[in-house]
């Protein structure tokens, strides 16, 4: 369940789909083990009936018979316990491994989160570069401009001396 809550609240659709996936596998192992330990009881409560059925038609058991079939029970009963007790060990694996896929996502979506963080705050101080460049470019137009109007003004002064020096009739 808590699986299902997280993958509820993923962002990205992919890791949304993946963790759902991975949440119906939980789920269909979850019943496939639940079905092989009704199975398994339902095999062992067989045998006993049978075993039961079986002595009461005999009638006559002999101490010996008895004892082999309290044997059986018991060897059938530890071989029904040993293979539940294996399915609650794979069942335990499932969910250790279920909850360090949960933790590598978590870790994954809070570093995708902190590189997000970053880009944006890098964005800004592109924005405000991008501002200064434009700043300067007007500024280095704008000297150009007067650069260019002090020079002719600058000409048109010594053109207007040498033509008070050289030509001054005209």
């Amino acid at each position: 369940k808590e699986l299902e809550q997280m993958a509820k609240e993923q962002d990205k659709e992919s890791e949304k789909q993946a963790l759902l996936q991975e949440v119906e596998n939980h789920k269909k192992q979850m019943l496939s083990n639940q079905a092989a330990w009704r199975k398994a009881n339902l095999a062992c409560k067989i045998a006993i009936d049978n075993s039961e059925k079986d002595q009461l038609l005999q009638g006559r058991d002999t101490l010996r018979q008895r004892k082999t079939t309290k044997e059986s029970l018991a060897e059938s009963a530890s071989n029904i316990t040993e293979s539940l007790m294996g399915i609650s060990r794979m069942m335990s694996q499932q969910v250790q491994q279920s909850e360090e896929t949960v933790q590598t996502l978590a870790n994954s979506s809070r570093t995708i989160l902190e590189a997000n963080e970053e880009f944006k705050s890098m964005s800004g101080t592109i924005q405000l570069g991008r501002k200064l460049i434009t700043k300067y470019n007007r500024r280095e137009l704008t000297d150009k401009l007067l650069i260019f109007l002090a020079l002719a003004l600058f000409l048109a002064t010594v053109l207007y001396i040498l033509k008070k020096r050289l030509f001054p009739f005209l």
